[in-house]
């Protein structure tokens, strides 16, 4: 055909290069917009607890196991009072810093040790629904645990029951501050053995200074016993179980649970997104 003649109809432009998403001009199309946090929190929370129910449970029952078997032996040695009350918070809450805490750690650490946190790096949710949701999951699986401890040590030392309803609050909020700070543990281990050792001390410390009343440590020691976040649980817990509770006393140790619980969940996020980018 002669030059300038089209035949009626416009040259069709070039096609886009194979491979290359976008419009006629060439031009990008943009990626899929990232998931909502709350979305994202439920759908990482189901699916985290679908995974793990099988393999947590057995473990739930060791943790239960162990913590009656303490107040079992504690009970030869403390009568009642106020150190059976601080045996029996701790117990309970020491279901919490078992799974919470250790077993969260060790998740973490294996996570980043087999490469499955580029599996969720590569889908559109946030880091914190990430942490959250997994966080949450482990949690959950503290609160029948908690509860049937609480409940045993109560009856074992002759304790009132009437305020245990205050474990709604102190399951959660001690569950999420030593959640944060397992899975920070885990991100932060340059291997997954000592991400295992670091949740295993943790545990120990919840035990040693949650369960002994702080009346027999070493002054030393009870500073410690402060910048544990299960403590400040502990001290609820052992206060609900007062004839008249000290409730501003309560809402206190509450309230420093849940800042705790804000703090390291968030260096548990931070320490998500710095091992996601290695």
């Amino acid at each position: 055909m002669p030059p300038g003649i089209t035949g009626g109809s416009a040259p069709a432009k070039a096609a886009a290069p194979a491979g290359e998403a976008g419009d006629a001009d060439g031009v990008p199309a943009p990626l899929a917009a990232r998931a909502r946090l709350f979305p994202a929190l439920v759908a990482v929370y189901r699916a985290q607890l679908s995974r793990a129910r099988v393999a947590r449970i057995p473990l739930l029952f060791v943790a239960t196991f162990q913590s009656v078997g303490i107040m079992v032996l504690m009970r030869g040695v403390v009568d009642g009072g106020e150190e059976a009350r601080s045996v029996v918070a701790g117990s309970s809450v020491l279901v919490v810093a078992f799974v919470a805490l250790n077993l969260l750690a060790q998740y973490f650490g294996q996570l980043r040790a087999s490469g499955g946190l580029d599996h969720y790096a590569t889908l559109p949710v946030p880091p914190s629904a990430v942490v959250l949701g997994a966080a949450a999951a482990y949690a959950s699986f503290t609160v029948p645990g908690t509860a049937v401890t609480a409940v045993v040590g109560s009856a074992l030392f002759q304790l009132p029951m009437g305020h245990l309803w205050i474990l709604v609050a102190v399951i959660p909020l001690s569950g999420a501050a030593l959640a944060g700070l397992g899975a920070a543990l885990g991100l932060l281990a340059p291997r997954q053995e000592l991400a295992t050792l670091c949740g295993q001390l943790g545990m120990s410390a919840a035990l040693l200074l949650g369960v002994l009343p702080a009346e027999r440590m070493p002054e030393v020691v009870s500073y410690t016993r402060d910048l544990l976040p299960s403590t400040y649980g502990v001290e609820a817990l052992a206060r609900s179980f007062d004839g008249q509770p000290d409730w501003l006393a309560v809402c206190a140790d509450l309230g420093v649970c849940a800042v705790v619980a804000v703090v390291s969940l968030a260096a548990a996020t931070w320490a998500y997104r710095r091992a996601a980018v290695r």
